[in-house]
């Protein structure tokens, strides 16, 4: 009797803890979830308008940074589309709301105070930064984004030309929540072959990195509601030091390595005044490193497998094979010309975005440890950095047409 008293007592012991697993539970009507955040430079009247909430004057001197402008969109419990349509006038999915502050978390705690529900970021899928603010570095979101668990490593940070606030009060027809549209829209620019992986984790990822600079999508608004992917944000540490054309994503990305093609352009047919649309569907890229003189250089070796979209004028033969290597040699030509310009322009920003540090560093250890070791001096040592570009185009496909 007593080895089965010890028995019971041991297994109500241990069946114990497992009937505290929902202790802590929250149902999801009871918490704002924020869906999207935008984060602008304050104005000088926002700036009158800040409330003691995270500091008291004198006892608690405010911080030293500038204050920032922080647009949150939160949805509204019940109204997120799960299926088919709902009826017209049942409200808007979301509340957007605008709140100031020193830092991301003084911000989110001006934001708590005036929404009923506690905060949670679990959802949370897209950081909009103006231009501006990105320019000033993102260092100082980086720590409170970092240490809140709740923020998804998969959420995306995109960089706007306009008011990140104007972002959240957009109402894209293609969809019913916003944020979801801009945070979609920027997912799929990889599946499309227009943008390089890009979301938060990796953006921390490169940025720690000592050789390689980050990037980011830089958004612009065309017309009412529509946005447009209008180049790439390359940084200089945490500080965005430029951005490229749209065109020039695509041979980014060929300089990478990235296999999936989706870019094209014109192309002048050698000999005559007519053209063709060259559209890249994939790439093969191999880079070689070495020291020149001392000096680091870089061998750039592509090759593109492409097709022609589109001819402009009807003397164009593209059955004929002589003009289909004029054409590869032409657009050869000119990708060559476009990827030492794009290299010229980072390197007068001191921003390897390409990561041919990260090559030095793996491929050539001991030159990386007795010359460089930090990411500031690699960033000098970029910008005198030498390469030869070699580019080969293969078309093997140029459409069907009746005859």
């Amino acid at each position: 009797m007593r080895n089965d008293y010890i028995k019971i007592l041991i297994a109500t012991i241990l069946v114990i803890p497992l009937l505290s697993g929902c202790w802590d539970s929250q149902e999801i009507e009871k918490r704002a979830n924020v869906l999207a955040i935008g984060i602008d430079e304050a104005d000088e009247n926002e700036k009158n308008k800040e409330e003691a909430i995270a500091h008291l004057g004198s006892k608690f001197p405010n911080p030293k940074e500038d204050i920032i402008k922080l647009t949150a969109q939160v949805a509204v419990p019940g109204r997120i589309p799960l299926g088919p349509e709902q009826t017209k006038g049942s409200g808007s999915s979301v509340l957007v709301v605008n709140v100031i502050g020193h830092t991301f978390e003084d911000a989110m705690l001006n934001l708590q105070q005036e929404i009923a529900d506690e905060l949670f970021l679990g959802h949370l899928r897209i950081i909009v930064l103006n231009e501006k603010v990105a320019k000033r570095g993102t260092l100082r979101f980086n720590d409170f984004l970092r240490r809140n668990p709740e923020i998804r490593r998969t959420a995306s940070l995109v960089v706007s030309k306009e008011p990140a606030a104007t972002y959240m009060k957009l109402s894209p027809e293609l969809e019913r929540v916003p944020s979801l549209y801009l945070a979609d829209m920027v997912d799929n620019l990889s599946a499309l072959g227009r943008f390089p992986s890009s979301f938060i984790g990796l953006f921390w990822t490169i940025q720690s990195s000592k050789g390689q600079d980050p990037y980011l999508p830089y958004l612009a608004i065309k017309s009412k509601e529509n946005i447009q992917l209008n180049g790439l944000a390359y940084f200089k540490g945490d500080k965005m030091a430029g951005k490229t054309t749209p065109l020039e994503i695509g041979i980014y990305m060929a300089i990478l390595g990235i296999g999936k093609g989706g870019y094209g352009a014109f192309v002048n047919v050698p000999d005559t005044d007519e053209m063709v649309i060259v559209r890249a569907i994939n790439r093969k890229t191999k880079i070689n490193v070495s020291l020149k003189d001392g000096k680091p250089h870089v061998v750039i070796k592509i090759r593109y497998e492409s097709e022609i979209d589109e001819k402009q004028g009807p003397k164009i033969m593209l059955t004929n094979s002589r003009i289909i290597k004029k054409i590869e040699n032409e657009t050869s030509k000119g990708v060559a010309q476009a990827i030492r310009k794009l290299i010229a322009k980072t390197q007068k920003a001191e921003s390897d975005v390409f990561g041919f540090g990260e090559h030095f560093r793996a491929k050539l250890p001991n030159y990386w440890n007795d010359k460089v070791k930090t990411k500031d001096k690699w960033e000098k040592e970029y910008k005198y950095l030498t390469y030869d570009v070699q580019v080969s185009t293969h078309i093997h496909r140029v459409g069907m047409k009746a005859k």
